[in-house]
């Protein structure tokens, strides 16, 4: 499959389009992200298993939520059923996706504790205090090993953004989904940081009011997923079966009327015209 290198301010056009698709069925979104946050609220109660769990299994999740967004494009409804309907086709893959993640984020954090010290891993884990004498260092251990987990972080998520598209869609192995994924973000570094500086700014606009935003910006982060893999690997916008203008719609009314509509037979046309006030019978006798 060939990764197409798209302009930059294709970037802003996920968010858009993606807000489009949110638009196009706002209660169903609503519902399905809600019910994706009410199972990692909940997963995430379980000691210690919990979150590992949900980070296994979002890669399905986000795959029947992108089967959903290919449904809205085809004309039909988003629903529930959608969240779950990668479980039934590609879980194994998409599972394994979730597993490489999780190593990755745990060599992640185990780098991070090794380089942070001791004393900064009982401030973050146990919120032991530190001593002002000792602030100083355990601060510049904590900013580096921030950078350092920031940096390897971005890879893993460059790996793992298209990933489960790649999977449901192509049917591509989970390993080199991953590679494919990187690669595509990497050649589209551009436009990607166009897409997380917006969606930095948005984000913030969003928790304002009580966080009333997330209800429409998560939903848009969704579909803006779906809209760049489109973009980057299919080279095509999205296009709704159903996305008629009116005026089309209406010329395809009046024509189907038309075939519609009997034949009429054609008028008589009578054989003896009059040019002058006689009538007919009248220049019969004046012949004679």
């Amino acid at each position: 499959m060939e990764i197409h290198q798209v302009h930059a301010k294709q970037g802003l056009q996920w968010i858009l389009s993606g807000f489009y698709m949110f638009r196009r069925a706002p209660l169903a979104w609503i519902f399905v992200c809600f019910t994706l946050m009410l199972i990692a609220i909940s997963m995430s109660l379980i000691p210690l298993l919990g979150k590992f769990i949900f980070t296994l299994v979002s890669p399905v999740f986000l795959a029947g939520i992108m089967l959903g967004c290919k449904d809205m494009e085809q004309g039909k409804s988003l629903d529930m059923t959608h969240l779950f309907a990668a479980f039934r086709t590609n879980v194994v893959p998409l599972i394994t996706i979730g597993g490489i993640y999780l190593i990755g984020q745990i060599l992640i954090i185990g780098l991070v504790m090794l380089i942070g010290g001791s004393q900064m891993t009982d401030m973050m884990l146990y919120g032991k205090r530190v001593d002002e004498s000792e602030l100083m260092g355990v601060m510049s251990s904590f900013l580096t090993s921030s950078l350092i987990a920031l940096t390897l972080s971005i890879p893993l998520m460059m790996a793992s953004w298209f990933s489960p598209l790649l999977v449901v869609f192509e049917n591509i192995p989970p390993v080199v989904a991953m590679q494919k994924s990187f690669f595509a973000c990497l050649r589209n570094f551009i436009p990607f940081q166009l897409y997380g500086v917006t969606l930095i700014v948005l984000t913030i606009i969003s928790v304002m009011p009580y966080g009333a935003g997330l209800i429409i910006l998560i939903p848009t982060i969704f579909a803006s997923i779906y809209v760049s893999y489109k973009d980057i690997f299919l080279n095509e916008p999205i296009r709704f079966k159903n996305n008629q203008s009116e005026a089309d719609l209406q010329k395809t009314n009046w024509g189907e009327a038309a075939d519609k509509q009997p034949e009429q037979p054609e008028p008589e046309v009578k054989q003896e015209t009059t040019t002058s006030g006689n009538k007919p019978q009248d220049r019969d006798q004046n012949d004679r």
